[in-house]
């Protein structure tokens, strides 16, 4: 006899990633598997401006979210969507009315233009007893500063509510949202040991806490949600695309550290217990209530090889086999990457870009060769920072956009001196997005193998040590 075909429907998690720079939409299994015909993704562009200002345009990213809704929803035929879960850029914020219509852009972690208020924000509090307190620097990236420019800028109009640009989409979408932990600890405002806003940072900022959405982890019902399949799916509230970073590559245990190499560029290790600090310069966020995410951050990593080619007209596939063939620091070039106001770990902001060595010798791959570099220099003064505060150095699980090109990969792993874990998952924050909602659920996703490391070169690393040590001391003279 033949077996009878199973009449059990297929349960699926939907994913949800927005980024600075893209949208992306999947589907899940309940191992934490993603379907990858499933996988919708657009882009937008950032909207910048001489000033510092780096915008996008609410209606666009709902319009972008929605077209990848409805072909992600393509692929979900015959199976029902248990839960929603989201992963968002931190720190970006939107003002809105009461109806939930918006007021402003989205101002992104990348607008610099509240530099002057962040400055006088260090003068009245200190920045040091500010940072062991909410764990965020008193700098333009945060929400004290940049709700002190808007203040000072647009006096007169008045904002219901400020928000992440998650939340303001779910409030389309199902018509309610919350903050989550990791949200609300990604804005300057919070304190993540106790889990309650900072009235100091508050009142620095003008704001009630009226004027902020409830901070919870708890799931909401779809609702009356304009796609059909999402109405009985438990939506759980989006989190910091950090967090979700660790959640989706693995990083989530002692001994692990999650890099990605994407826009910008983070390292960052999952921390239990407490009470837990960063070192001064790094951060410390929440994923929920029992983890917290210690690491650090730099505006500048693959927007500035985007700028390269674009500016310096090379080929992608030209590119690759150039740098190929040039494993060590050859051009002459020190360079302070700071073409946006850069974050961890000095926090330079008011510093421009700088290019120091520049020859008739000079080449266009020169160029994109020293940028790239010194991004990465960054992130292993930051990695300095992170081994300093920890019993063993981590393993490195590096994912994002770098993972597409070998050399730069091998180029990294010789700047940080460590091996590198390529993930499993190149895009760890849509699967940290399907994780979360399935850790919340009670499910235990199936663990990701790790491929075998890429190892450094000893004798490039040590010149490239060489190198970090020069880009310190420009920006030190500077």
């Amino acid at each position: 006899m033949k077996a009878r075909p199973s009449t059990r429907t297929r349960e699926l998690v939907l994913a949800i990633d927005l980024g600075t720079s893209s949208t992306r939409t999947a589907l899940f299994d309940l191992r934490g598997r993603r379907l990858l015909e499933s996988t919708a993704q657009q882009g937008y562009p950032l909207l910048t401006t001489p000033d510092g200002g780096a915008e996008l345009d609410p209606r666009v990213l709902e319009k972008t979210l929605h077209r990848c809704l409805r072909e992600t929803l393509k692929h979900a035929r015959n199976a029902r969507i248990t839960a929603v879960g989201g992963s968002c850029f931190w720190h970006s914020m939107i003002g809105v009315n009461e109806r939930n219509e918006p007021l402003t852009p989205i101002y992104t972690w990348a607008d610099s233009r509240c530099r002057e208020d962040a400055a006088r924000l260090r003068e009245q509090f200190s920045e040091k007893k500010t940072h062991a307190r909410t764990g965020c620097m008193l700098r333009a990236s945060f929400w004290p500063a940049r709700l002190a420019w808007w203040k000072r800028t647009q006096p007169k109009q008045k904002i219901a509510r400020w928000i992440s640009p998650a939340e303001w989409l779910y409030g389309g979408l199902i018509g309610c949202s919350t903050t989550s932990l990791a949200m609300a600890s990604g804005t300057g405002l919070f304190q993540p040991g106790s889990l309650q806003w900072d009235e100091e940072m508050l009142a620095a900022a003008g704001i009630k806490p009226s004027q902020l959405n409830e901070v919870s982890d708890a799931p909401v019902l779809g609702g009356n949600s304009p796609f059909a399949p999402l109405r009985e799916a438990q939506w759980f509230p989006a989190i910091g695309d950090g967090a979700a970073s660790n959640l989706g590559s693995g990083a989530i245990h002692d001994g692990l550290a999650a890099l990605n190499v994407g826009t910008s560029a983070a390292l960052r290790v999952v921390r239990r217990g407490g009470p837990v600090r960063a070192p001064f310069g790094l951060f410390c966020y929440r994923v929920d209530a029992e983890r917290f995410l210690v690491g650090g951050a730099v505006s500048n990593a693959g927007n500035l090889r985007a700028w390269g080619l674009r500016e310096l007209k090379l080929d992608p596939a030209t590119l690759e086999r150039q740098l190929a063939a040039r494993p060590l620091p050859g051009h002459g070039l020190t360079v302070l990457p700071f073409w946006s106001a850069e974050r961890a770990p000095t926090w330079n902001e008011d510093q421009p870009g700088v290019i120091l060595g520049l020859t008739h010798g000079t080449t266009a791959v020169d160029l994109l060769q020293a940028i790239t570099e010194a991004s990465y220099y960054r992130m292993a003064r930051i990695a300095a920072l992170l081994r300093a505060s920890q019993k063993e150095p981590p393993q490195i699980i590096v994912s994002g956009g770098i993972q597409r090109s070998k050399i730069a990969l091998q180029r990294l792993a010789n700047v940080l001196d460590t091996p590198l874990y390529a993930s499993d998952e190149p895009e760890a924050s849509i699967r940290g997005a399907a994780v979360f909602a399935l850790e919340k659920l009670g499910i235990t996703p199936a663990p990701l193998r790790f491929k075998k490391p890429l190892q450094p070169d000893a004798a490039v690393a040590k010149v490239y040590a060489g190198e970090i040590e020069k880009q310190a001391k420009l920006e030190e003279r500077l």
